[in-house]
């Protein structure tokens, strides 16, 4: 049996490449907003993996890249697709009962989750004492950033800690869906035929849900749900991921999991210059604490 691939730690390029995913999945969360007044997020969703699907798929043909279901890859594939899914459910069900802070903080506890499941599952993903610090330095950044949105709120106790019980579910299943591919054989299959499994999968589970629950019938065809679509499903669902899980074949994906810590920080900056949110001087101090982190994080170690 061959020795599976070494990964790199994180170089120029990948770093490069890490900020200019995170800005797109942070304006993602403005496309969302944008268009839910046409179109419901879980509904958004579905379509979204359904056309990204159809584009992996017609960019796997014209690569003449593998499409055979026989080469180990068809479970794992399974379960990634019913994770990637099961995630993005648990964030659109889990808005209804808490705010958007409360979410975007207990979201990204992914890579908190991922760092714990790769250094205990993965050979060649266990991290040192100081890269642990500076997870912890990343993730402190986080709950300071969004402590104003953390602390404003007392109504429905209860409502508000089912939705954030589910915002911490999508994060262990973001963070599973990281640790199966990189221990199954996804590990070794192209990064299109890994996001194709994920699509498809998220588009099978989240149509049929939010079909049943009545939600495509109060669709309102307006540019901005066009727009907020297209963006979703040309640049995030099949462009970003793809560049993803590519990186993720080279190089090390706890390294590249700290720095989707930048994504809600993102969102939330966008949010500041393009819809006006109030900037508030915890978002700052936890801006600085999260950059801290991935630079303790990535720094190359000297011993």
């Amino acid at each position: 049996m061959s020795e599976p691939p070494i990964r790199k730690p994180l170089d120029g390029f990948a770093i490069f490449a890490m900020v200019l995913l995170c800005l797109c999945w942070g304006f993602q969360q403005v496309a969302v907003k944008a268009a839910a007044p046409s179109m419901n997020p879980v509904l958004q969703l579905g379509i979204r993996s359904l056309v990204g699907a159809l584009l992996v798929l017609v960019f796997m043909l014209l690569k003449r890249d593998n499409l055979s279901l026989r080469d180990g890859t068809l479970w794992p594939g399974f379960w990634v697709g019913l994770l990637f899914g099961g995630e993005f459910l648990a964030v659109s069900v889990g808005l209804i009962f808490t705010t958007a802070s409360h979410m975007s903080v207990f979201l990204y506890t992914a890579p908190v989750f991922t760092a714990i499941g790769l250094h205990a599952f993965i050979h060649g993903e266990h991290l040192s004492f100081r890269q642990w610090l500076g997870v912890a330095v990343a993730f402190v950044g986080i709950i300071i950033a969004f402590s104003a949105g953390l602390l404003e709120e007392s109504r429905s106790a209860e409502f508000t800690m089912l939705g954030d019980f589910l915002g911490v579910v999508s994060g262990a299943l973001w963070a599973s869906t990281t640790i199966l591919i990189r221990g199954t054989s996804l590990s070794n299959a192209s990064p299109a035929k890994t996001l194709l499994y994920q699509l498809v999968g998220a588009a099978v589970m989240l149509i049929p849900i939010a079909v049943v629950s009545g939600q495509a019938t109060t669709i309102q065809f307006t540019p901005t749900l066009w727009l907020s679509l297209t963006f979703q499903s040309v640049v995030v669902a099949f462009l970003s991921f793809l560049v993803w899980f590519w990186l993720m074949t080279k190089y090390l994906a706890s390294r590249l999991s700290v720095f989707s810590f930048l994504t809600p920080l993102i969102g939330v900056s966008l949010g500041v210059i393009l819809l006006g949110d109030p900037l508030d001087v915890r978002f700052v101090v936890g801006s600085i604490l999260v950059l801290a982190g991935i630079v303790i994080v990535n720094r190359r170690a000297s011993d």
